[in-house]
């Protein structure tokens, strides 16, 4: 309309005066149709890492499974349904820890925490269990194991050592409390001390990582460094009925020490060798689910210092994402983050991929930088305005979507999954305040597994 007037009043203008060869022109200035969009508004970083933390939380809260309380192993808000039962045992030692961080940020009180994980408790304390083991997968219904693969069907060290990790957690935050707090406490002790981990040695100088009563160790995949699974080794020799020898962690985990690697990248050392991904580090995932209690400050084995290895890894694959060689939409400096989460098919539809900077299609996932904040807090919090820059799209019901890809016109992964969700509020909360790493740390038992493999570390 006010473009139209403008015209109008040009007319009249030039009627009035007759087409006079006088007439001198001046251009009037046109308005722009469309009204300027109001300044984004500002938030602080404190406030992003508030908000990032209280929506995530609500994964283990709000959209836990309702039986058993545990952390489903994914959530689609567009099929709430899906896999409603599936609870999963890793994902659920993160929700451990996040209804802690909950307490402490005021989400929940102390009593509604605290009956929570009574419920949670009470649940693994009949669920399934295999030589003291978790499976990969619960049914939340009935507390039977849920196959994860054709052969495993039975316990799964690594994800019961991430529960573990968790279950330690709640045993340090409640054992001074009220006495009904103590009793979640004890629990919270006999259940992760009732894990025969030397069972899965099968006798030999390596751990494995599954046993099935129906197929043995016929997986037979031993855990073997570099990797995500250095947690299991160190609660492996924390335990005091069931524990492994100093000999275990370094023929199993370190391979007598050729898990070292001499490899740089961007100026960066590797130092440990990263299988599939030599060169540039895999999904940065393996700097995050050790990690969540495990304080990898100023740790330290006979062979390598793992606050360094997981810097280095983080900032190789920062530099990555930076110089963007396959010239993907938006990398950069904002954007950035590589690692296994949902993914984008190549018919654009939804599936899974390791994401590495060896094996980059353009997806970019939340957590692989939200997590990472310990080790690169001015990187992770410049992804996360970019994050919340674009709420829009990345904002759904219980945090960031997994994953989105700005060069396929923006396509959002908009699903969760609880082993991407929980690092997320539980790294940001290392980053603030050390709480889980704080807990975990000053665990005596945890402290005697890594004296007795010689470690060093940083006490609380």
């Amino acid at each position: 309309m006010i473009k139209h007037n403008c015209f109008f009043l040009l007319t009249l203008i030039i009627v009035s005066c007759g087409g006079s060869d006088e007439f001198t022109y001046t251009p009037i200035a046109v308005p722009d149709d469309e009204v300027p969009p109001p300044p984004e508004p500002v938030i602080s970083d404190t406030e992003l890492l508030d908000l990032t933390q209280r929506e995530t939380f609500k994964y283990f809260w709000d959209f836990a499974e309702s039986n058993s309380g545990g952390a489903r192993e994914r959530y689609h808000p567009n099929e709430p349904s899906r896999d409603a039962q599936v609870v999963t045992s890793g994902g659920t030692g993160f929700g451990l820890m996040s209804i802690l961080v909950g307490i402490e940020r005021g989400y929940i009180s102390r009593v509604e925490g605290e009956q929570r994980l009574t419920q949670l408790l009470d649940f693994l304390q009949n669920a399934d269990r295999f030589h003291g083991a978790w499976s990969h997968w619960i049914n939340g219904a009935t507390g039977n194991v849920i196959p994860f693969s054709p052969m495993d069907n039975g316990g799964d060290l690594v994800e019961t050592a991430f529960l573990v990790q968790g279950l330690i957690c709640v045993k340090e935050y409640f054992k001074n409390g009220s006495e009904s707090e103590k009793t979640l406490a004890q629990q919270a002790d006999d259940l992760w001390k009732g894990v025969e981990w030397d069972w899965f040695t099968q006798n030999q100088n390596t751990l494995y990582w599954h046993w099935s009563p129906n197929f043995g160790f016929d997986i037979n995949l031993q855990l073997k460094g570099y990797n995500e699974v250095l947690i299991t080794y160190i609660l492996a020799a924390a335990s005091p009925d069931y524990g492994i020898s100093k000999e275990v962690y370094t023929s199993g985990w370190t391979s007598d020490g050729d898990i070292t690697s001499s490899n740089t990248q961007y100026g960066f050392p590797l130092l440990v060798r990263h299988p599939g991904a030599q060169q540039f580090g895999g999904p940065l995932f393996w700097a995050h689910y050790s990690y969540l209690g495990l304080n990898p400050k100023g740790l330290a084995d006979d062979f390598v210092n793992y606050w360094n290895v997981n810097l280095n890894h983080t900032n190789i694959n920062y530099a990555y994402c930076v110089e963007n060689p396959k010239n993907f939409e938006d990398y950069g400096e904002e954007c950035w983050g590589l690692t296994a989460s949902y993914s984008r098919n190549t018919d654009g539809g939804i599936g899974y991929n390791a994401h590495h900077p060896a094996n980059d299609i353009g997806v970019i996932s939340p957590t692989a930088a939200v997590a990472s904040i310990p080790y690169t807090p001015n990187e992770s919090l410049s992804a996360l305005h970019y994050f919340y820059r674009h709420k829009d799209k990345l904002l759904g019901p219980a945090g960031f979507y997994d994953a989105f890809s700005p060069e396929h016109d923006f396509w959002v992964a908009e699903a969760y999954l609880a082993i991407d969700q929980g690092p997320q509020i539980i790294m940001i909360e290392n980053y603030r305040s050390g709480l889980l790493w704080n807990l975990f740390m000053q665990n005596e038992d945890v402290q005697r597994g890594l004296d007795l493999l010689g470690f060093q570390y940083t006490k609380p």
